[in-house]
């Protein structure tokens, strides 16, 4: 039998997306708000890997990623997951799109080696969490770099989204060396 060790602490990680500008500015000033100062803020991507979302989010999406100064521990993810859903939920009522769904939030976390992602739907790949939440390792950082696996979204194969997800991971590390 293995002894139980303390978990180390993540770097939590938020994607935001949408067609509407205001709406992914929306999303940092609540994620901020909700979860503290941002550390890390990536570029406004073009999100244009899939027309998944088109029907219900519209076309011309960017991607943004907000990645939190505190640290947090892994098992706080579902009911970020939570949360995320309802301030998704908000900002659609509080702010009539032509579209029904004018942002999506996508919590998840960095480690030394994965970047997971939260979902409410389950699937092959994904573990349960709680409350109806799962868990998918997007990427997973190997011989010096990020790697996919097959059901890895495009987007996150991105070399200018990995480049972000680099200095998401020395910023986790170097907070590690201080903790």
């Amino acid at each position: 039998m293995g002894d139980v060790a303390e978990v180390r602490p993540v770097l939590f990680l938020v994607a935001a997306f949408s067609r509407y500008g205001d709406a992914l500015d929306w999303a940092r000033s609540w994620c901020e708000s909700t979860w503290g100062p941002i550390a890390l803020e990536s570029d406004r991507f073009d999100f244009d890997e899939t027309d998944y979302y088109d029907q219900s989010m519209g076309p011309e999406q960017q991607k943004t990623f907000f990645a939190f100064d505190r640290l947090m521990g892994p098992g706080e993810l579902a009911e970020r997951k939570l949360a995320s859903n309802q301030a998704e939920l908000a900002y659609a009522a509080e702010h009539p799109a032509e579209f029904a769904r004018p942002l999506n939030l996508d919590p998840g976390y960095i480690t030394e080696g994965k970047l997971l992602l939260a979902s409410t739907k389950n699937h092959a790949h994904r573990i349960y969490l709680d409350q109806g939440i799962y868990a998918e390792i997007t990427l997973r950082y190997r011989g010096g770099g990020w790697q996919p696996w097959e059901w890895t979204y495009p987007d996150y194969q991105r070399a200018d989204f990995q480049a972000f997800f680099d200095r998401c991971r020395s910023h986790l590390r170097q907070r590690l060396r201080e903790a």
